[in-house]
């Protein structure tokens, strides 16, 4: 960890932080994180036709209020004549809207009138959540410019919104119901997605043979399932291993000889396996599945792999030697395109089971580009690449494929970035901090659990609303 430098020391005392918050520099607030739910009530806003949502809080064991019959149906002046806006009788914890019946846009007043007392009234490290019908499965061009409406509303509130709360979209696709939502509606209420904000994904019918078996717990639902996370032996490799094994997982923590020592403290920790590899071996992936079978059984198979592992080599264009292309384009991309086709062989001992589930890692840079780093961009837009074709050429299979996408996120490597430098970035986003390596993995569990068959070819950005390619 490199050493503070005089600014940071100067930040880091109580007169640095005073002359800070009079620049407007305020403090970031407290992110809720892990298991916990929101302390006030969830209210549930249904407008018009009501979709599934209701169940779904209901098969969670979520008890909600619905705050609309509760609002004032006449408007409120205060002295001067201004339009006061009306509250809900107790402050949520959140505020889930069942928006899959908007098709007009003389609708989205209704969204409006739910959303304006919310966004004051919310406890800290609130929860906005809107599902709304996805685009592609409404009839006429005014319902289909009324869906992207609802994505603009969401990326705006969630840029508004105080005190750590964030705001998510979801799109529900033809044919997706309640146990489809599930996992999604109990990951956006938790503080398991503390960093992710301003996102929009979608939500399909759950493939045939991926349905929830009846012990399934959604607590600790790996119980019973090897889950193999590459680049394990410490920052964020090391945060997935420890979340997967907190959910019941045996881990398969992988990395390079060079990081033996650290990966297998990491193994030792939570009780998984380390296996020293070099990912970019054209018999990784077979190496991995012997790895499972000696491990854990000749009936073993692989619930999940998390494709973490990844390098930086930055130089501008203009000084970006061939070498350097060819490193993290290699270990970054190919390795883990090698990897999947390996594992994917249904006959092969140690493989990927069905259903199972591929996790890869994109980031902001493949979405904005970033400057010094087109080897590295180049990679990760090739994930989120893979993902998307994955998703049609797995369509007959019980697999899914999804990535998320890190935004600025405190570890050893960030920690090196020059003060003045590392603030803009922890600035840059709506939550106004730096996320937290357990924040990616929280996302990237949500993603491999056994309830999440129904998000498939996801790119999930964990970025805090990155104002970058926002």
């Amino acid at each position: 960890m490199p050493k503070p430098n005089i600014l940071e020391t100067i930040y880091n005392t109580a007169p640095g932080r005073a002359l800070a918050r009079k620049a407007g520099l305020a403090d970031p607030p407290k992110l809720r994180r892990g298991r916990h739910l929101p302390a006030g009530p969830v209210a549930l806003a249904p407008l018009d036709d009501a979709g599934p949502v209701a169940e779904a809080l209901t098969l969670l064991g979520v008890e909600s209020i619905d705050p609309v019959r509760d609002l004032p149906e006449n408007r409120t002046q205060d002295e001067k004549g201004r339009d006061v806006p009306p509250s809900y009788p107790a402050r949520p914890g959140a505020l889930v809207v069942d928006a899959t019946g908007l098709r007009r846009i003389d609708q989205l007043e209704q969204l409006r009138q739910v959303l304006r007392p919310a966004v004051k009234q919310l406890e800290r490290s609130g929860r906005i959540i809107i599902v709304a019908t996805d685009a592609g499965d409404v009839e006429g061009l005014e319902a289909k410019a009324v869906a992207q409406g609802i994505d603009g509303i969401n990326r705006t509130v969630g840029k508004e919104l105080r005190g750590g709360s964030t705001s998510n979209l979801v799109f529900l696709q033809h044919g997706a119901g309640a146990p489809d939502l599930m996992s999604t509606l109990w990951f956006l209420l938790e503080g398991r997605s503390a960093f992710v904000s301003g996102q929009t994904w979608r939500i399909r019918p759950t493939k045939g043979g991926d349905a929830v078996a009846d012990d399934y717990d959604r607590h600790r639902p790996f119980v019973g399932r090897v889950v193999v996370v590459t680049g394990a032996a410490r920052g964020i490799g090391a945060a997935i291993a420890r979340t997967f094994a907190r959910d019941g997982a045996a881990v398969v923590a992988v990395d390079i000889p060079a990081a033996g020592e650290s990966l297998a403290k990491v193994a030792n920790e939570i009780g998984g396996s380390a296996l020293q590899l070099d990912i970019t071996q054209p018999d990784a992936g077979r190496r991995i599945a012997e790895h499972v079978v000696r491990v854990h059984g000749s009936e073993a198979r692989i619930h999940a792999i998390v494709h973490n592992a990844g390098i930086t080599r930055d130089k501008l264009l203009a000084n970006l030697d061939e070498k350097r292309w060819a490193q993290v384009l290699d270990v970054n991309l190919a390795a883990e395109m090698r990897m999947n086709e390996i594992l994917l062989d249904p006959s092969l001992p140690g493989g990927l089971a069905e259903p199972g589930r591929i996790v890869g890692i994109a980031s902001t840079s493949g979405v904005a580009g970033n400057k010094g780093q087109t080897n590295y961009a180049a990679s990760k837009a090739g994930v989120m690449g893979l993902v998307w074709a994955m998703r049609d050429e797995l369509a007959g299979r019980p697999l899914t494929v999804n990535a998320v996408a890190p935004g600025f996120i405190e570890t050893d490597m960030t920690a090196a970035i020059p003060f003045v430098s590392r603030e803009v970035f922890r600035r840059s986003n709506s939550l106004q901090q730096g996320g937290q390596p357990v924040d990616v993995a929280e996302t990237i569990a949500y993603l491999c659990d056994p309830a999440s068959g129904g998000v498939d070819g996801q790119v999930i950005r964990v970025c805090g609303q990155n104002l970058v390619g926002q």
